[in-house]
């Protein structure tokens, strides 16, 4: 009986526990919440792996809440793509969570129940099955990403978390637009109802639909981080903690999975009139995105920053790979997507120890003295750095020939390829030139005495694992990644699922 109700666990999990944190747990109440977030964080893995073992077996699970079948009602539709996404958030935090315990989450209050608040609206967003519970999820992850931004105080983390709510709240308001137009136009905002309903469409009607679409596209972007949406991500990154940016190594993704869930579903090639909306923009944008990604690498002077416009280059590799709409690409990002999460948080947590280590200079790229455990700093930097650039034989090398060989010919190999080999030359430079600065021209004298717990480089390590295990397990993940191709390139089965299909 307890299996049917699996399907809600992911978010149900952190809700609990967020709740368990906040209670007042005696003279020592921060060892109790340490304990309940990574007791969470190994449940919901457990559950997500369990998800995930079911769904790819038996095919997608449709949980409908309080037995209100879709569309009236609020389903979890939950296929490989979502519980991927899933396991992927919840793999990512169990680290974090363990590298954040060692005195990080002491910087302000209700470190533990944000974490786990911005997991449920993560989870949420992966598992639902209609627009306005993506918005509702959307706001939850952004409230407590808010606060997450703010741990520890700060001028500089006001300013920049300023401009992160505002341009959010702009955001979320457009999305209430787009979902008031598209529910207009449709009478529902279920998405395997809408995908019907838009396909029929005509004239006026056909047309505010695709006002609505255009609406979504630049609401996800803003949260993907798309140009000329960007500029809240390289400043709020680079100010807030170590932890707290690795965690929002998966908030981009979220923008990312919203982009592929939605626009493959109900504006896909069945669409009608409204069919592959937006991406010729999403095409132009992702390379303008690249490429202003490369520039900032090149022209950052602290390795924060530089880890931010990776991330803002892997967003454009992502949404530009996508946009040329087939199955071997959406398998190629999925493959980059996994892989970029992975290795952006492990270089947050890097660059986290090497700044503390360092004290006065940070992690600014100028030479300063040598680290305490400069050594083992030095090799998880290194290897880092060649999975994030694409050198073999790592994973970074796997998941960017994937995206060159989804673009193998005509026009879009001509842009894509060079862009691409562009952006790895300038990752390359820049990162030789940060690692050659900061651990061989050291300056003289003493090492640094502050030395980071044991624990957290084993949190590290646990991260850059993924880039070897990603390596060795190419050929299944890559099938598996073949599969959710498959599977958003065939709504109709996803449509059956939910609207005609029977429901849990």
């Amino acid at each position: 009986m307890w299996q049917q109700h699996l399907v809600i666990a992911p978010i149900l999990i952190p809700l609990l526990a967020a709740l368990l944190q906040l209670l007042p747990w005696g003279e020592n109440p921060q060892r109790y919440r340490r304990l309940i977030g990574i007791v969470a964080c190994i449940l919901t893995i457990s559950a997500a792996v369990t998800l995930l073992l079911q769904v790819h077996q038996y095919g997608m699970q449709v949980y409908a809440v309080g037995s209100w079948q879709a569309p009236f009602g609020i389903v979890l539709a939950v296929d490989r793509l979502a519980t991927v996404m899933v396991l992927l958030s919840a793999l990512l935090s169990l680290p974090i969570l363990a590298y954040a315990c060692y005195g990080e989450d002491n910087l302000g209050s209700h470190f533990h129940a944000l974490f786990q608040f911005l997991l449920l609206g993560i989870n949420g967003a992966f598992f639902t099955g209609d627009l306005f519970n993506l918005f509702v999820f959307f706001e939850v992850l952004l409230i407590a990403s808010y606060a997450l931004l703010m741990h520890g105080g700060g001028k500089l983390k006001l300013r920049a978390c300023l401009h992160y709510v505002l341009l959010n709240l702009a955001g979320s308001a457009l999305f209430l637009i787009a979902l008031g137009v598209l529910y207009g136009t449709t009478g529902t905002l279920n998405m395997a109802d809408m995908s019907g309903k838009i396909a029929a469409l005509t004239g006026d009607e056909a047309a505010l639909a695709r006002a609505g679409g255009m609406l979504l596209l630049v609401v996800f972007g803003l949260k993907a981080a798309l140009l000329p949406l960007y500029f809240w991500l390289p400043q709020a990154y680079t100010m807030t903690t170590g932890t707290v940016a690795a965690m929002f190594a998966i908030m981009t993704k979220v923008g990312v999975y919203s982009i592929l869930r939605v626009f493959t579903l109900v504006f896909g090639e069945t669409a009608g009139a409204a069919s592959l909306l937006g991406y010729e923009w999403l095409w132009w944008l992702g390379l303008a995105t690249l490429l202003i990604g490369a520039v900032g690498v090149l022209g950052s002077r602290d390795m924060r920053m530089v880890i931010s416009y990776l991330v803002v280059i892997s967003v454009g590799t992502m949404l530009t790979t996508l946009s040329i709409a087939n199955e071997r690409a959406v398998s190629a990002v999925m493959y980059y997507l996994i892989h970029s999460t992975f290795v952006t948080a492990a270089l947050f947590l890097v660059v986290d120890v090497m700044a503390m280590q360092r004290g006065k200079t940070a992690s600014r790229i100028v030479s300063g003295r040598k680290l305490a455990q400069h050594s083992v700093v030095a090799i998880m930097f290194f290897a880092a750095a060649i999975t994030i650039i694409g050198m073999p034989p790592l994973s970074g090398f796997v998941g960017k020939l994937h995206i060159l060989e989804a673009a193998r010919v005509g026009d879009q190999a001509n842009w894509l390829w060079p862009v691409v080999l562009g952006s790895t030359l300038v990752i390359m430079v820049a990162l030789a030139r940060a690692g050659s600065k900061m651990f061989w021209h050291t300056l003289e004298g003493k090492a640094g005495e502050t030395r980071s717990a044991n624990g957290q480089l084993v949190a590290v390590t646990v991260l850059l694992s993924a880039a070897v295990l990603l390596t060795v397990f190419a050929q299944p993940v890559s099938a598996f990644t073949d599969a959710i191709a498959n599977d958003l390139y065939q709504p109709q089965r996803y449509i059956y699922q939910v609207l005609g299909g029977s429901t849990l």
